[in-house]
């Protein structure tokens, strides 16, 4: 105990500290959620259906913006994987790349923030020979999103409630959920 502390004030701060099962819960917590967000580009990419529908709860909303339509409900959000469009773009080579999310829990409840960027094969112009990987075109950034995930603790895991995603291009919408992830670090002046 520190020099001037007193008894009840120890106590107090030792009654913070999360216990040791508190703190493998919250870890488990954020690997689930980590592969639960993972899983995201291997089923856009592969057209799994069946994965969309598993990790979004019942009546789960998928917000794409304004500009391309969205989905309500788990079963309509697994069809657009389905879809005669996105199969077309599986089918051209369309890769979902994330960067690594943020992720931020509150006891059943968990928001993530993270980038999602849309590559497609570069198909005009030469190939690049890069020393043991072979000749590529390349590829395109079609574009980049924010995303938001909004995830509720269920009795079969963490499922998704809501996705939220907004167009990288020096708005508003994008720049504001980026601030959600950092809503916590902001000083209270």
């Amino acid at each position: 105990m520190a020099t001037g502390a007193s008894p009840q004030r120890a106590r107090q701060t030792a009654r913070k500290k999360p216990t040791l099962e508190q703190r493998i819960r919250a870890t488990e917590d954020r690997l689930e959620i980590y592969n639960l967000i993972a899983g995201h580009p291997l089923s856009a990419d592969t057209g799994a259906d069946y994965y969309a529908e598993a990790v979004y709860v019942e009546d789960g909303v998928f917000d794409r913006g304004t500009n391309l339509p969205g989905a309500v409900g788990n079963r309509a959000i697994a069809a657009m994987l389905t879809s005669e469009s996105h199969q077309a773009a599986i089918a051209d080579g369309i890769a979902h790349f994330t960067s690594l999310p943020h992720i931020t829990v509150d006891g059943n409840e968990a928001v993530v923030i993270s980038y999602l960027q849309i590559l497609v094969p570069h198909k005009a112009g030469e190939a690049v020979e890069v020393p043991n990987h072979g000749a590529s075109r390349g590829y395109h950034i079609h574009r980049v999103v924010t995303s938001r995930w909004d995830l509720v603790r269920t009795a079969s895991g963490w499922k998704i409630k809501r996705r939220t995603i907004r167009l990288v291009d020096g708005s508003e919408p994008s720049r504001e959920i980026l601030r959600t992830a950092l809503t916590p670090y902001r000083r209270r002046r």
